[in-house]
């Protein structure tokens, strides 16, 4: 069998446990095909910002906390020198849509069985249901249990 490398991993990240797991089984896939990872994490303005909603802290920058949550995950599901290795985006919008739009010419998309959605009856979540169904490459979907490091 040849492995070849010079491809892209896609990975979901949102500081949940299951998108951890996925960020896990997306490293040690990357380490197995020589493929670079890429890790994404969305944030949105909820829709009753534009009403001022109160009680929201002067300054806060979702922007800057969506960052700061890919970064401590990354610290915590990988090792230091792999975490070093991996491409961060943070972007705004929609997760389905912004993980659709960076796996275009990636080799693989992993996503979490469900993230920070608060809906926890669900087999799997929207964003894995949504990607699963739209991406332009192959998608795993991480369920159940990943050997911690």
């Amino acid at each position: 069998m040849t492995v070849t490398s010079g491809g892209r991993i896609v990975v979901g990240v949102d500081g949940s446990e299951p998108s951890l797991k996925a960020l896990r089984w997306a490293a040690r896939q990357a380490a197995l095909t020589g493929d670079s990872l890429h890790a994404v994490i969305t944030w949105e303005y909820p829709a009753s910002w534009a009403t001022a909603m109160p009680g929201v802290p002067q300054g806060f920058d979702p922007e800057r906390l969506a960052k700061e949550i890919l970064d401590e995950s990354l610290a915590k599901a990988l090792t230091p020198a792999e975490a070093a290795a991996v491409t961060r985006t943070v972007a705004a919008g929609n997760p389905s849509q912004i993980l659709v739009e960076q796996a275009e010419g990636a080799s693989l998309l992993v996503v979490g069985d469900r993230g920070h959605s608060g809906f926890k009856a669900a087999v799997l979540g929207s964003v894995s249901t949504n990607v699963a169904q739209h991406a332009p490459c192959p998608v795993v979907v991480v369920r159940g249990k990943v050997a911690e490091r």
